[in-house]
């Protein structure tokens, strides 16, 4: 989940760059826009956040960590709000490949860099330590489980890590 977060942070980096060359007057060409965009919604949404909610967040909750409040609970809450930035995102950026206007694609983005990098510290800093501290003695098993999971729903999308590595 650590090398996830890492990769997803070279994204908001590309995000990044993406906004000041939009702010600059620049195009992104639709090739490059669209990878990042099917990076937001797949590989974070559905493969990362798959693995911490399938995987992760259950093996947590059965150390006796509530599901219903407290960490896991706000972690369920802004992986829904992940999902819908990003999803705002690709409507905006039909909206600028349509017509050069790309006022609320910045912003989207800007909403996404900002939401994602707090989430990422959060998780980073806090969930993950509490999850090392309780799951220590099952770390082949969550790890095996992970790998599982990632390669599954990897599987759905029709895509591998090496393909999102590359974006």
């Amino acid at each position: 989940l650590r090398k996830d977060h890492k990769l997803i942070e070279k994204v908001l980096q590309a995000l990044d760059a993406t906004i000041k060359l939009l702010k600059d007057g620049k195009q992104i060409p639709e090739q490059i826009l669209l990878p990042t965009i099917d990076f937001t919604q797949n590989f974070t949404d559905v493969c990362h956040h798959g693995k911490e909610e399938e995987t992760l967040f259950p093996a947590l909750a059965q150390t006796g960590m509530p599901t219903k409040m407290g960490p896991i609970a706000r972690m369920l809450l802004e992986h829904q709000i992940t999902k819908e930035i990003a999803s705002k995102i690709e409507e905006s950026s039909k909206i600028y490949i349509t017509n050069g206007d790309s006022e609320e694609l910045v912003h989207n983005i800007e909403q996404y860099i900002q939401h994602v990098t707090d989430h990422l510290y959060k998780e980073n800093n806090r969930l993950f330590m509490m999850a090392d501290s309780r799951l220590e003695s099952y770390s082949d098993q969550i790890d095996k489980s992970l790998t599982e999971t990632e390669k599954n729903k990897l599987n759905e999308l029709g895509k591998t890590r090496e393909y999102y590595e590359n974006i």
